[in-house]
């Protein structure tokens, strides 16, 4: 049988399954066991079976938008609005609208008469509208992978993201840290799961004990600055401190500079918050000196203590803009929605598998709050 004759339904005979099964099977939608849709797409590569997409677009009129669907918080996250950007501008290149999904979403039969397909950015394994959006029978493209249940295969864009804060865990060691901290995101997105478990397992690697605290998932640099305060003040030890929720960063560099912590060096140093890591600075002025890692109480001068480290673990106009600026790992948002969108696209004309998974790439940039070059 050539691949000319071949149908759906020469399939589903062959595979002992309907063809409505079939179908669901090979475009990655309905309710179809795992092991169901492994052997009808070895049954359909084994018969040579290629879908008209003609036909497919006639059966199903094209609406000509994906849906774009972003994490709740993601409004006032710079990182989130460049993936966005990127993501419109790939989907128009294939001719496509992109229609921003509400964050509490909709039944999935709605969205499927609204869209052709939808991306999914970071997807929580507690957000209900995920699995709605899953199981809308239109094809699904998640930035990181979901981490809930599924009912059935979705194709992803995904991050090394134990990589990338193992970077700069080695980075700030390099640097002479032996005692880092970490402020982690909260949530169960594939991303905030990562940091977490690498912080533990870097730590165990490298026999150092990460001070790992939990923060919120796009915590406010007033949060950041809240936990660093207390951090710093219960462990004066902790000698780098890497942030993870973008534009909080700066909550991190005030509390050192109240805490007269020089940051972008390892030794101890004059004044607070400088950055060449020479020391020097100013010298107080006369007045009550609060000791290192103690939070200094009104009018009294904060001793220059020792050193402290700051990296981020997503890059921004708040890393690149602080004083000093902050070293950071640059996630290409912009580039990452691209990369979404095309392979929706891709999967849209048949030109990749419904479950296709690819990597983006990301960069570490060293700056000088890290003692490091900028």
């Amino acid at each position: 049988m050539t691949s000319r004759t071949v149908t759906l339904l020469d399939v589903a005979r062959a595979a002992g399954v309907s063809k409505s099964t079939v179908s669901d099977a090979l475009q990655g939608s309905g309710r179809v066991a795992e092991a169901t849709r492994d052997r009808v797409r070895a049954v359909a590569e084994e018969l040579g079976y290629r879908p008209n997409s003609a036909a497919r677009r006639l059966r199903r009129a094209s609406t000509g938008a994906v849906g774009l669907h972003l994490p709740a918080t993601a409004t006032r996250l710079d990182y989130y609005m460049n993936l966005a950007f990127g993501a419109v501008e790939r989907a128009q290149e294939d001719g496509l609208d992109m229609v921003l999904l509400a964050p509490s979403g909709a039944a999935g039969g709605r969205i499927a008469s609204r869209v052709d397909g939808v991306l999914v950015i970071d997807p929580e394994a507690g957000d209900s509208a995920v699995p709605g959006l899953l199981d809308a029978g239109v094809p699904v493209v998640t930035g990181e992978r979901y981490l809930g249940p599924s009912a059935g295969p979705s194709a992803a864009v995904v991050c090394d993201n134990a990589a990338s804060l193992t970077a700069l865990l080695d980075h700030v060691t390099e640097r002479g840290a032996r005692r880092p901290a970490v402020l982690a995101p909260s949530g169960s997105s594939a991303w905030a799961t990562a940091l977490r478990a690498t912080a533990r397992s870097w730590g165990l690697a490298h026999g150092v004990e990460v001070a790992l605290r939990t923060v919120p998932f796009a915590a406010t640099p007033a949060e950041a600055e809240e936990t660093t305060r207390a951090l710093l003040t219960a462990d004066p030890a902790v000698d780098a401190v890497i942030c993870a929720p973008d534009g909080s960063a700066p909550g991190v560099l005030r509390a050192a500079t109240a805490l007269g912590r020089e940051v972008g060096t390892m030794g101890g140093g004059g004044g607070t918050g400088g950055s060449n890591g020479r020391g020097g600075g100013t010298p107080p002025e006369p007045g009550t000196i609060a000791r290192s890692g103690t939070p200094p109480e009104p009018g009294t001068i904060a001793r220059p203590g020792p050193g402290l480290l700051v990296a981020a673990c997503v890059d921004g106009p708040a890393t690149r803009g602080a004083e000093p600026p902050v070293t950071a790992v640059d996630l290409r948002p912009a580039a990452y929605g691209r990369a979404c969108a095309e392979l929706l696209c891709d999967i849209l004309a048949d030109r990749a598998a419904p479950d296709t998974v690819r990597r983006h790439a990301w960069s570490l940039e060293t700056r000088a709050s890290t003692g490091s070059p900028g």
